[in-house]
């Protein structure tokens, strides 16, 4: 069951539609239906930010420059501690419109070692606002500009195969994107003043093409170090993954 099947239910017995519940109370379903849906899912308390709107802007081609300037801040906090950093999500694939938010996957050796990568992000005027079992989440303070997000992860799981996987296969695909960017338009009409839920609605979408790009990695031989660019300054070479048991078992969609 998704987050938008709980809003439907919960619609239906009033005769609205899913997106016709109010805000508030959807706030609310979301709060308790998160840990279960999301295994470990927790947000540090005073980490509030208002909802900003979803908005699908043309792609921009300064996207990559923004990318690589925070990169090189991310690089210079985090020293050793990220194994590599990557641009992913919509504003990673050229031509693709796409929210205006740079999406950051910083990979990790240990995720569980906050204290090694938490202080330095927030350093940057980034907040750390969820933790679950698979990643972490942070995306800039109350009051500054939603123009990045920084997606923690260790380094070699699959919830990082995944999110390259998904990036890649739609840089070489146009269907694909076509795709994709139909999902996210009608979820953007539909669930503007509801990020997660906008999320939630391409995940029909975006099971499917993740089975093409799995098709399309055996075909290719796809591999995720191969789509890596040499580590920079304070980047390591990838080592193998050594991770607990509990985090090589989950799964998440690309978000």
């Amino acid at each position: 069951m998704t987050l938008i099947d709980l809003y439907r239910i919960a619609a239906e017995a009033r005769g609205l539609a899913a997106h016709e519940l109010p805000l508030a109370e959807r706030a609310a379903l979301r709060d308790r239906a998160l840990p279960v849906m999301w295994p470990g899912y927790q947000v540090p308390a005073g980490t509030e930010r208002a909802e900003d709107p979803v908005e699908i802007v043309a792609y921009d081609p300064a996207w990559p420059a923004r990318f690589q300037s925070w990169r090189g801040r991310l690089a210079g906090a985090l020293g050793e501690a990220a194994m590599r950093i990557q641009h992913v999500g919509s504003t990673a694939v050229p031509d693709l419109p796409a929210k205006p938010v740079i999406d950051v996957l910083v990979s990790v050796l240990d995720l569980d070692l906050e204290g090694s990568y938490v202080p330095a992000i927030e350093s940057l005027g980034i907040q750390f606002r969820s933790r679950d079992d698979l990643h972490r989440y942070f995306c800039p303070f109350s009051g500054l500009p939603r123009d990045v997000q920084v997606h923690v992860c260790v380094a070699g799981t699959s919830w990082e195969r995944r999110h390259l996987l998904f990036r890649d296969y739609l840089r070489t695909d146009e269907s694909a994107r076509d795709a994709y960017l139909a999902a996210k338009l009608e979820a953007a009409r539909r669930w503007r003043d509801d990020r997660i839920a906008y999320a939630d609605a391409k995940t029909e979408v975006i099971v499917r093409l993740m089975q093409r790009a799995e098709s399309w990695a055996v075909e290719t031989g796809w591999r995720a170090r191969r789509s890596l660019p040499p580590p920079g300054p304070g980047l390591r070479s990838p080592r193998p993954p050594q991770t607990p048991a509990r985090v090589r078992r989950g799964s998440s969609a690309p978000r």
